[in-house]
């Protein structure tokens, strides 16, 4: 696993399609739920005819801490739903989830803080999962 500025990755021994379902089941043992489920590659191919790996974004809520967030700053909705993108890059299966912990402190409301935190360990914890595969 490795965090990015804005993503917490790894990679799964999965292939794609068992990933995507089990990205679903972590988030779902989570407390999330999959608001959106857009596929990626399928919209590029439709909307400007290029040829993609696969890659689908799925918008994942945490209800307790999106109306924690929102009740501090409602500007935060702009940032929600954290999205989870499964992809297939080089012959690996990717897993990436939006790291809230910055996201939140754009904002600069330090009630944020222990929200971006909560969700992020929980986000850390669905990709392990997905990293461990079965």
């Amino acid at each position: 696993m490795k965090h990015t500025s804005v993503a917490i990755e790894g990679v799964s021994p999965l292939p794609y399609a068992e990933t995507v379902a089990r990205a679903k089941q972590a988030l779902a043992a989570e407390g999330f739920g999959v608001l959106t489920e857009i596929d990626f590659a399928a919209k590029m191919k439709e909307k400007l005819g290029a040829d993609l790996p696969p890659y689908v974004i799925l918008g994942a809520c945490h209800p307790p801490s999106a109306l924690k967030a929102f009740l501090a700053v409602p500007e935060v909705g702009v940032l929600l739903p954290c999205n989870v993108c499964v992809s297939v890059e080089g012959g690996e299966t990717v897993v990436r989830a939006m790291d809230p912990s910055p996201v939140m402190g754009l904002i600069g409301n330090p009630d944020l803080a222990p929200v971006g935190a909560e969700v992020r360990a929980a986000l850390t914890r669905v990709i392990e999962a997905c990293e461990k595969g079965a």
